[in-house]
């Protein structure tokens, strides 16, 4: 006869994140108790928690949107760009219309890229 070693843990989580992680772990082929399991026999294996967790805020985490990421990219490739013209660096660029990429100089002018 095999001795039953599992025990019961209570933990509070918000709904919408209960349901979300269900999803995920269903379509991962497990339920919320096995992906439990494997998270702490992680922690265990390791004696640390299996992933970084830090209060420094990267911009990037879980409470944003794909609008937000988009976002915070266009901001970044703009910043990016802007910064170049400032140095009278060449920024690259692609002519929709032509189906072609190229270099826009400073000054405007365009430097087509052969191809």
């Amino acid at each position: 006869m095999k001795i039953q070693n599992d025990v019961r843990v209570t933990i509070r989580v918000d709904k919408n994140l209960k349901e979300n992680a269900e999803a995920l772990f269903e379509r991962l082929g497990m339920n919320m108790s096995t992906a439990l399991n494997v998270f702490l026999r992680k922690a265990v294996d390791e004696s640390a928690i299996p992933f970084t967790v830090s209060a420094n805020k990267t911009g990037f985490g879980y409470a944003l949107t794909a609008n937000d990421i988009t976002k915070a990219f266009t901001d970044a490739v703009h910043s990016e760009i802007d910064d170049k013209k400032q140095k009278g660096l060449p920024v690259a660029r692609y002519d929709a219309d032509k189906k072609q990429a190229y270099l826009e100089n400073a000054d405007g002018t365009r430097e087509y890229i052969n191809g």
